[in-house]
Protein backbone atom coordinates (compact mmCIF):
# COMPACT_ATOMS: atom_id res chain seq x y z
CA UNK A 1 0.00 0.00 0.00
CA UNK A 2 1.34 3.38 -0.70
CA UNK A 3 1.37 6.00 1.33
CA UNK A 4 -0.87 8.57 0.47
CA UNK A 5 0.39 12.17 0.39
CA UNK A 6 -1.19 15.31 1.12
CA UNK A 7 -1.21 18.20 -0.95
CA UNK A 8 1.40 20.14 1.15
CA UNK A 9 3.49 17.40 1.48
CA UNK A 10 6.62 17.52 0.15
CA UNK A 11 9.61 15.34 0.13
CA UNK A 12 12.29 15.83 2.48
CA UNK A 13 14.65 16.74 -0.53
CA UNK A 14 12.82 19.20 -1.75
CA UNK A 15 12.25 21.01 1.89
CA UNK A 16 16.03 21.82 2.32
CA UNK A 17 16.31 23.03 -1.34
CA UNK A 18 13.24 25.22 -1.01
CA UNK A 19 14.86 26.43 2.45
CA UNK A 20 18.58 26.87 0.97
CA UNK A 21 16.76 28.79 -1.56
CA UNK A 22 14.87 31.16 0.90
CA UNK A 23 18.24 31.57 3.42
CA UNK A 24 20.20 32.79 -0.30
CA UNK A 25 17.19 34.97 -0.83
CA UNK A 26 17.08 36.41 2.43
CA UNK A 27 21.10 37.15 2.09
CA UNK A 28 20.42 38.57 -1.10
CA UNK A 29 17.62 40.93 0.14
CA UNK A 30 19.92 41.97 2.94
CA UNK A 31 22.73 42.91 0.79
CA UNK A 32 20.35 44.75 -1.46
CA UNK A 33 19.79 46.26 1.25
CA UNK A 34 22.82 47.50 2.85
CA UNK A 35 23.38 48.22 -0.69
CA UNK A 36 20.86 50.55 -1.22
CA UNK A 37 21.15 52.29 2.46
CA UNK A 38 25.06 52.93 1.35
CA UNK A 39 23.69 54.47 -2.11
CA UNK A 40 21.02 56.42 0.18
CA UNK A 41 23.54 57.75 2.20
CA UNK A 42 26.10 58.62 -0.41
CA UNK A 43 23.30 60.66 -2.15
CA UNK A 44 22.60 62.35 0.88
CA UNK A 45 26.21 63.45 1.38
CA UNK A 46 26.02 64.62 -1.97
CA UNK A 47 23.50 66.67 -1.97
CA UNK A 48 24.73 68.39 1.30
CA UNK A 49 27.94 69.09 -0.29
CA UNK A 50 26.19 70.84 -3.64
CA UNK A 51 24.15 72.78 -1.17
CA UNK A 52 27.45 73.90 0.72
CA UNK A 53 28.96 74.44 -2.19
CA UNK A 54 26.11 76.68 -3.35
CA UNK A 55 26.34 78.87 -0.34
CA UNK A 56 30.01 78.86 -0.76
CA UNK A 57 29.89 80.38 -3.98
CA UNK A 58 26.95 82.52 -3.40
CA UNK A 59 29.11 84.17 -0.53
CA UNK A 60 32.43 84.73 -2.29
CA UNK A 61 30.10 86.07 -5.02
CA UNK A 62 28.70 88.43 -2.67
CA UNK A 63 32.33 89.12 -1.15
CA UNK A 64 33.92 89.62 -4.62
CA UNK A 65 30.48 92.34 -5.27
CA UNK A 66 31.31 94.42 -1.82
CA UNK A 67 34.98 94.50 -2.24
CA UNK A 68 35.50 94.52 -5.90
CA UNK A 69 36.11 98.56 -5.66
CA UNK A 70 38.92 98.10 -2.10
CA UNK A 71 41.95 98.31 -4.72
CA UNK A 72 40.51 101.36 -6.25
CA UNK A 73 39.60 102.95 -2.62
CA UNK A 74 43.14 101.98 -1.35
CA UNK A 75 44.88 104.07 -4.11
CA UNK A 76 42.36 106.98 -3.54
CA UNK A 77 43.60 106.74 0.04
CA UNK A 78 46.84 107.56 -0.92
CA UNK A 79 45.23 110.86 -1.99
CA UNK A 80 43.60 111.62 0.93
CA UNK A 81 46.79 110.86 3.35
CA UNK A 82 48.02 113.78 1.21
CA UNK A 83 45.76 116.02 1.09
CA UNK A 84 45.72 115.91 5.13
CA UNK A 85 49.90 116.01 5.38
CA UNK A 86 48.89 119.14 2.86
CA UNK A 87 46.49 120.60 5.24
CA UNK A 88 48.82 119.92 8.34
CA UNK A 89 51.71 121.93 6.16
CA UNK A 90 49.83 124.58 5.83
CA UNK A 91 51.34 128.08 7.64
CA UNK A 92 48.35 129.58 9.83
CA UNK A 93 47.93 132.83 7.66
CA UNK A 94 47.28 131.04 4.47
CA UNK A 95 44.93 127.94 6.69
CA UNK A 96 41.70 130.87 6.51
CA UNK A 97 42.11 131.29 2.95
CA UNK A 98 38.89 130.88 0.63
CA UNK A 99 41.07 128.83 -1.70
CA UNK A 100 41.85 126.42 0.91
CA UNK A 101 38.33 126.21 2.68
CA UNK A 102 37.44 125.09 -0.91
CA UNK A 103 39.96 122.32 -1.15
CA UNK A 104 38.91 120.98 2.06
CA UNK A 105 35.53 121.19 1.47
CA UNK A 106 36.27 118.88 -1.49
CA UNK A 107 38.21 116.92 0.43
CA UNK A 108 35.75 116.46 3.25
CA UNK A 109 33.20 115.63 0.20
CA UNK A 110 35.73 112.91 -0.80
CA UNK A 111 36.09 111.28 2.49
CA UNK A 112 32.05 111.41 2.82
CA UNK A 113 31.95 109.16 -0.51
CA UNK A 114 34.07 106.96 0.44
CA UNK A 115 32.54 106.50 4.02
CA UNK A 116 29.16 106.03 2.22
CA UNK A 117 30.98 102.92 0.58
CA UNK A 118 31.80 101.47 3.68
CA UNK A 119 35.24 102.97 5.08
CA UNK A 120 35.90 103.49 8.47
CA UNK A 121 39.17 104.61 9.92
CA UNK A 122 40.82 102.70 12.67
CA UNK A 123 41.24 104.18 15.99
CA UNK A 124 44.68 103.80 17.40
CA UNK A 125 46.19 106.01 19.25
CA UNK A 126 45.69 104.86 23.53
CA UNK A 127 44.26 101.78 22.36
CA UNK A 128 46.14 98.20 22.93
CA UNK A 129 48.01 97.42 20.34
CA UNK A 130 46.06 94.64 18.07
CA UNK A 131 48.13 92.77 15.19
CA UNK A 132 44.87 92.53 13.45
CA UNK A 133 44.23 96.14 13.21
CA UNK A 134 47.91 98.00 13.71
CA UNK A 135 51.11 97.85 12.03
CA UNK A 136 53.99 98.49 14.66
CA UNK A 137 56.37 100.63 13.01
CA UNK A 138 58.91 101.22 16.05
CA UNK A 139 58.76 101.03 19.98
CA UNK A 140 59.01 103.65 22.82
CA UNK A 141 59.38 104.08 26.04
CA UNK A 142 55.34 104.56 27.08
CA UNK A 143 52.19 102.07 28.32
CA UNK A 144 53.14 98.45 27.62
CA UNK A 145 51.39 97.44 24.65
CA UNK A 146 49.77 100.40 23.90
CA UNK A 147 49.46 102.88 20.61
CA UNK A 148 51.61 105.84 21.47
CA UNK A 149 51.12 107.82 18.03
CA UNK A 150 49.87 107.08 15.09
CA UNK A 151 52.32 107.51 11.93
CA UNK A 152 49.77 106.42 8.82
CA UNK A 153 45.64 105.87 9.36
CA UNK A 154 44.36 102.47 8.94
CA UNK A 155 40.86 101.77 7.50
CA UNK A 156 38.18 98.85 7.33
CA UNK A 157 36.09 98.43 4.15
CA UNK A 158 32.94 96.83 5.71
CA UNK A 159 34.43 95.34 9.14
CA UNK A 160 37.65 94.10 6.66
CA UNK A 161 41.20 95.38 7.45
CA UNK A 162 41.69 97.45 4.16
CA UNK A 163 45.28 98.91 5.44
CA UNK A 164 46.63 98.66 8.75
CA UNK A 165 47.33 101.58 11.16
CA UNK A 166 51.11 102.09 11.33
CA UNK A 167 52.16 103.31 15.11
CA UNK A 168 54.33 103.37 17.36
CA UNK A 169 54.11 101.12 20.65
CA UNK A 170 54.82 101.56 24.11
CA UNK A 171 57.12 99.09 26.27
CA UNK A 172 58.61 99.58 29.59
CA UNK A 173 61.52 101.16 30.45
CA UNK A 174 64.40 99.08 30.09
CA UNK A 175 66.85 99.52 33.41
Amino acid sequence: MEEERLPNDTPPQTQVKQTENIAALEQALFEEKEKSGRYLANWQRAQADFINYKKRAEQEKKETVEFANSELILGLLTVADDLERAFASLPSRRSKSSWIEGIKLVYNKFRAILEARGLTEIDAKGKPFDPHLHEAVMHQEGEEDIVIEEIQKGYKLKNRVLRPSKVIVGKEKED
